[in-house]
């Protein structure tokens, strides 16, 4: 029987000499990398892209310390690493060829690879409110300014648009809180406060267009390679939940666009999670459980995800019993604490007879994991100690020379380069706001409409009537339009803008000209 395609891992058994492979078949059931630091995740981070690379599959990853951007390079014969590579390789009977792989740089920031963008919308109030640390009351502030929005059709693409209708919301909280429920200024400022911050941190430049083609992300080169999309993170990194965030709002998207294909012989898609722990920590109960509907539903659009983490303990039981496919690096059991998650990790494994897998995962040594891969029908496969391959591609980062270069000869480059910043909300809003300013203008300076007009202070004995029986002669005049009255959401728009533009008599006139601007629904 001919031997399922796989992505060989190292070698297990007594001797190394057992080969370990991840079947392609099972590649969107999902894995894990765990270990305590510098015991070799991110050298098994990178064999993994490259078998699944080799095999045609595309890989995102992210970068955090810079060093996986050498898969773009081939390793090097006359390094300092070639005889202690080429000495692993013979041991776990690997015919090591140094190579390449094709590659595909990202950078939310634009810097260090294609910029990548999304707009407010596709955010959502969600993943916003987390990015944010927004409270509940907060949140649901956030909410009100997004389903206006989308009731009014006013596009939320970049946070310029955001806020620009959180400073009308501010201003007419009462109007629109007899609308959409209560909504506290505090609260406004608050957000606005966040968002602030965000700018600060240069996270206002995820947001706009044009956005990500999520296309973009499963190509595969001439010879059917898949490409390796790298996420330069090590800046990234300094805003924690903007890096959270992102990468889970990516894999949202994923699943919200892409068909079902059911069980296929290789994933379409391979999506490594690096330090997952500051996706769930202090994570709110309605996102945790986001997650794990991802991860439970998405592997059925040929998609795998792979957690990277110190500990398995990060990763909540409800997602980390769907991860089939293991490499356990050491742990290192210090503290009472420590040695109860090395037990807790243990636990997990199919026992193997050989040795307790307790006392493996604890003395496991640099480059060498406890692995565990579905076999054959989804099964578990028994636990091995397992030395992991060495990588075929650079081990370390490239030249900033060489990256620009890959850059300039990628089949995305010039894509996303230019911001495009179209018609939107605050667009649309000013623009209207500036025809209402013009029009007022036009009233004061026209004598013939004023005059066709009687005036509203003119008083009521201005002109003859029938007597009525004295049911209006000696009443009050009406009183105009004033604040006992609840302004419609479109008027109280008309009134922010004119006072924006500084347009004290334009406040009328914009309120009639813009009145039908929220139409109730």
């Amino acid at each position: 029987m001919s031997e399922e395609p796989s992505v060989f891992v190292g070698g297990g058994g007594a001797e190394y000499g057992d080969p370990q492979r991840l079947l392609l078949g099972f590649g969107n059931r999902h894995g894990l990398i765990a270990g305590a630091t510098g015991t070799g995740k991110t050298v098994t981070l990178q064999i993994l892209a490259e078998g699944f690379s080799a095999a045609g599959v595309p890989v995102f990853l992210s970068d955090v310390k810079g060093d996986l951007s050498g898969l773009a390079v081939a390793g090097d014969p006359m390094g300092k690493l070639h005889t202690p590579f080429i000495t692993r390789a013979a041991t776990i009977g690997l015919d090591l060829a140094y190579r390449a792989f094709p590659v595909t740089f990202w950078d939310l920031f634009g810097q260090q690879g294609h910029p990548i963008r999304a707009t407010v919308a596709e955010m959502g109030p969600l993943l916003l409110a987390r990015l944010l640390e927004l409270t509940d009351a907060q949140e649901g502030v956030l909410n009100v300014a997004f389903r206006l929005a989308d009731e009014e059709e006013l596009p939320l693409l970049d946070l310029k648009d955001l806020q620009a209708l959180l400073v009308f919301i501010g201003e007419n909280a009462s109007t629109i809180s007899n609308r959409y429920g209560l909504v506290a200024p505090a609260s406004i400022g608050a957000i606005q406060r966040r968002l602030l911050v965000l700018e600060n941190e240069g996270g206002a430049g995820f947001f706009g267009e044009p956005a990500l083609d999520l296309a973009d992300l499963m190509l595969t080169d001439a010879e059917g390679m898949g490409r390796i999309n790298i996420l330069a993170a090590d800046r990234l990194m300094n805003s924690p939940r903007l890096y959270a965030t992102f990468l889970l709002w990516l894999l949202s998207e994923l699943f919200e666009s892409l068909p079902e294909v059911g069980d296929p012989e290789k994933p379409k898609l391979v999506f490594f999670f690096d330090e997952a722990h500051l996706l769930f920590s202090d994570a709110p109960k309605a996102l945790v459980q986001k997650v794990e509907q991802v991860a439970r539903l998405i592997r059925s659009k040929g998609v795998g995800v792979y957690f990277i983490t110190q500990n398995p303990a990060d990763v909540p039981e409800t997602i980390l019993g769907q991860l089939g496919n293991r490499v356990q690096h050491a742990l290192r059991a210090f503290t009472a604490k420590d040695r109860q998650d090395l037990r807790l990790a243990a636990q997990t494994y199919r026992d193997n007879p050989a040795f307790q897998t307790e006392d493996a995962i604890r003395d496991v040594g640099t480059g060498e994991a406890v692995t565990s891969f579905l076999e054959r029908k989804g099964i578990p496969g028994i636990v091995q100690r397992t030395l992991i391959r060495p990588p075929s591609s650079q081990l370390g980062p490239i030249d900033p020379a060489v990256r620009a270069e890959l850059m300039a000869a990628s089949p995305l480059a010039g894509k996303y380069d230019t911001v495009i910043d179209r018609d939107s909300a605050y667009e649309r809003l000013r623009a209207r706001a500036q025809k209402a300013a013009a029009e007022a203008a036009q009233t004061e300076a026209d004598p013939r409409r004023e005059a066709a007009d009687p005036g509203e202070e003119t008083n009521e004995f201005s002109r003859g009537r029938r007597y009525d029986g004295g049911s209006t002669r000696n009443k009050a005049p009406a009183p105009k339009t004033s604040g006992r009255r609840s302004d419609s959401v479109g008027e109280a728009f008309a009134k922010s803008f004119a006072r924006q533009l500084g347009t004290r008599s334009g406040q009328a006139i914009v309120r009639g000209v813009l009145g039908s601007l929220f139409k109730k629904r």
